[in-house]
């Protein structure tokens, strides 16, 4: 099975979130997009990270029904901080029939350089990258990348915290059911 890896603190997920999942499950030869919650990112801070298994929740809640989108909870049995050459290289131990790729915005593609092992990654891996303004990604047509339009929506987890922090409203930033849940246990404030 082919599947596409959507790497992310999601902190809380939103919408732009789902609509860029979806997106690729629709218009790929992915069979299934999985989003992987990592519970620390080496290159955030972990400052105002929700607990990863509310996270994960908060996912679950969202995409029930959904065939092709799934999450992982993965990299919460690997060492922290999480790596993504070492989530991948656990996930391909694991399930040596599926073939993993990653799923990444053109802004986290200007970064990879100062990923762990990033030329493991770029030579083993397929990527498929969405575009986001400001960051270009040059086409290379050997390489194992797919650029893709997906639609994009200016919504960050950032500012949906910093919503709840000053008790405004997240509606239609979230999907009902998230902000129901965060609402009723009084995430983020």
């Amino acid at each position: 099975m082919k599947i596409g890896l959507y790497f992310g603190s999601f902190n809380p997920v939103h919408i732009g979130h789902l609509i860029i999942a979806s997106y690729i499950a629709d218009h790929t030869d992915l069979e299934q997009v999985w989003f992987v919650v990592s519970p620390q990112n080496p290159l955030k801070k972990e400052t105002s990270l929700l607990n990863e298994q509310h996270r994960k929740h908060l996912i679950d809640l969202s995409i029930e029904g959904e065939k092709k989108l799934k999450t992982s909870n993965v990299e919460f049995k690997l060492p922290k901080p999480s790596y993504t050459i070492d989530t991948l290289t656990y996930l391909d131990e694991q399930y040596p029939r599926h073939q993993f790729s990653m799923i990444m915005g053109s802004d986290s593609f200007s970064n990879i350089k100062r990923w762990k092992n990033y030329e493991v990654l770029l030579k083993n891996y397929h990527i498929y990258i969405y575009e986001r303004p400001g960051f270009k990604v040059a086409a290379n047509p050997d390489s194992r990348i797919t650029l893709l339009r997906a639609p994009l929506l200016e919504i960050s987890s950032t500012h949906i915290r910093e919503l709840l922090h000053l008790r405004k409203s997240i509606r239609y930033l979230v999907p009902d059911i998230v902000k129901e849940e965060i609402e009723l246990h009084h995430y983020y404030r």
